[in-house]
């Protein structure tokens, strides 16, 4: 299937951020089309990293007897338009009925060729928007919300390994998370981060405390040792910043 594929050409500095062509997405431009079954990323939130493209698979229904071309579903803030995505790959009319065509489109998020600020994290609106042949076009309000967020970092270290039963595991870490603007990990001070344990044998993690990193996102604690099994660390993340775990550590109780 052909794709059609808008890559972003802006001028310096303004890289990850578009003004719309159009007014605000409020409502319908010019008329004459609607969007239905609007998809974005499966509802999930867009994490992004430093360094990785991220890929946002979304899908939608466009209905219109008009001649059309380039329709497309993005990420928008404000009353001025302002856009969020880096590429815009959409398939051609996969046909439902007479004027009615489904698509599956993939937005593109590039931290390492595009410049991004870190208030971009957060709530971004959803748009729809196509233009006609001959000029003209229409753009629309979805009502979904789409939280793109930086990504976060965890590690673990359990020890002393291995360590006499009823004897002091000190299991500490940190937490860091994206930086957009140096396109480096920072720390991430003041989390409430989980700490997880599963003994061995076990399939899952149970939580044993909660503990807050300190000014350098460090995290530290100790507890028990019981029983041989694996300590990690696991942020739930926020609005902003998308959750982690860390890896495991095994600690042998002898």
């Amino acid at each position: 299937m052909e794709k059609k594929v808008w890559r972003a050409v802006v001028s310096v500095g303004a890289a990850a951020v578009f003004t719309g062509v159009a007014a605000a997405p409020a409502g319908a431009a010019e008329g004459g089309v609607s969007f239905t079954r609007v998809q974005v990323n499966g509802g999930k939130p867009i994490v992004i990293g430093v360094s990785n493209e991220v890929r946002a698979p979304t899908s939608f229904r466009m209905a219109t007897t008009k001649q059309w071309k380039w329709p497309a579903v993005f990420l928008y803030r404000g009353n001025t338009g302002e856009r969020l995505w880096h590429a815009i790959e959409t398939s051609d009319c996969i046909k439902v009925s007479s004027g009615l065509c489904d698509f599956d489109e993939s937005m593109y998020f590039d931290p390492s060729e595009w410049d991004m600020r870190n208030s971009e994290a957060g709530a971004w609106k959803v748009a729809a928007e196509v233009y006609f042949q001959g000029g003209g076009g229409d753009t629309d309000d979805e009502g979904l919300t789409v939280y793109v967020k930086r990504n976060s970092r965890l590690t673990v270290n359990a020890s002393p390994e291995p360590v006499s039963k009823g004897g002091t595991i000190t299991v500490t870490g940190k937490v860091t998370r994206a930086n957009w603007e140096t396109r480096k990990y920072a720390s991430y001070e003041g989390r409430l981060v989980s700490l997880q344990f599963k003994p061995t044998g076990a399939t899952s993690y149970t939580t044993v405390k909660k503990v807050y990193a300190n000014s350098s996102g460090n995290l530290k604690t100790t507890v028990k040792a019981s029983t041989t099994g694996t300590w990690r660390w696991v942020y739930y993340g926020n609005t902003t910043t998308g959750p982690s775990t860390s890896a495991g550590d095994n600690v042998i109780v002898k």
